[in-house]
């Protein structure tokens, strides 16, 4: 199976598993669970939740023991979109070439489904917690606690970001901003898949370097195609950032420095993953394919 091959079906594994967690009653207004419902089956790339399942296949077969985490992370990430979207933040009215929450249904309505989806992720960690077997529970404790500090670090990187809108910052401080905005959830999820799987404490840091990198990789690549990509394809407006005046990679490093250090950053990540041979393949690739995504 090759890369694209196998991204597509990391993904209609994912989305077939999230739609066991749509809800359907539970609320005499369905609004809420339609809102939930619209955002979490947009059909974005799934990357999370596929850095989840690709790291644990690095050292165990069957995904099934990793699923409840990488749906719970799906749900975070689409609990911050959903925010992010929001008129007090980024206050955008497109995401994936359709309305955003808000503007789908109204800003009441938008906040509570992101909420309901943060909460969501922790009831399926919880729930799978407390249905494992002894031995298995020391490691998924651990889980829960990277997990509810991922959350706190992706909060204040989302605020951060916001306070420094307009002002001039240093590099040292934008990497600090995408480091938990962005970097904190990619980073997240690697690690469950890597301890899920029973990996050393030397795998886990040179996982943990990989993701690093991916995770200031797709953040720099989302600011030059904020700057120069297909609103058609992006499903969304290009130059909010600059309309904002968002400190980006690119107003940082020009558009071409951008690209240079997208290009070694990526280079970067690949190396890390030479010690796994052909098992690594799928996840440089997957580095690849965030360096040259075009949405």
């Amino acid at each position: 199976m090759d890369f694209k091959e196998k991204l597509k079906d990391y993904q209609q594994q994912i989305n077939q598993e999230l739609e066991k967690y749509i809800k359907k009653q539970d609320c005499p207004e369905q609004k809420l669970n339609q809102a939930i419902e619209y955002s979490l089956m947009a059909g974005g790339k799934r990357l999370r939740p596929i850095l989840v399942l690709a790291t644990y296949q690095l050292f165990e077969k069957d995904v099934k023991k990793c699923m409840p985490y990488a749906v719970a992370i799906e749900m975070v990430h689409n609990f911050s979109l959903i925010h992010d979207d929001l008129p007090g933040i980024d206050n955008d009215d497109f995401r994936h070439g359709k309305p955003t929450n808000h503007k789908q249904f109204n800003e009441a309505t938008a906040i509570l489904a992101g909420d309901s989806l943060l909460n969501s992720a922790y009831q399926v960690i919880s729930r799978d917690l407390m249905a494992s077997k002894a031995e298995e529970r020391t490691k998924k404790i651990r889980i829960f606690g990277e997990f509810s500090e991922a959350m706190n670090r992706m909060i204040t990187g989302e605020y951060i970001d916001t306070e420094w809108e307009g002002k001039q910052i240093t590099k040292e401080q934008l990497e600090y901003i995408h480091k938990n905005k962005t970097g904190a959830l990619l980073k997240l999820s690697v690690r469950m898949g890597a301890i899920l799987g029973d990996c050393t404490k030397e795998e886990l840091n040179g996982l943990s370097n990989y993701a690093d990198k991916i995770g200031l990789t797709f953040q720099i690549k989302d600011d030059i195609l904020s700057e120069e990509g297909n609103e058609e394809i992006l499903g969304k407006p290009v130059g909010n950032d600059k309309e904002l005046e968002k400190c980006t990679y690119v107003s940082q490093y020009g558009l071409q420095g951008a690209k240079e250090v997208l290009n070694k950053i990526t280079k970067e990540a690949v190396n890390e993953l030479q010690i796994y041979g052909e098992k690594a393949e799928f996840l440089r690739e997957l580095a690849l394919y965030i360096q040259n995504r075009n949405k």
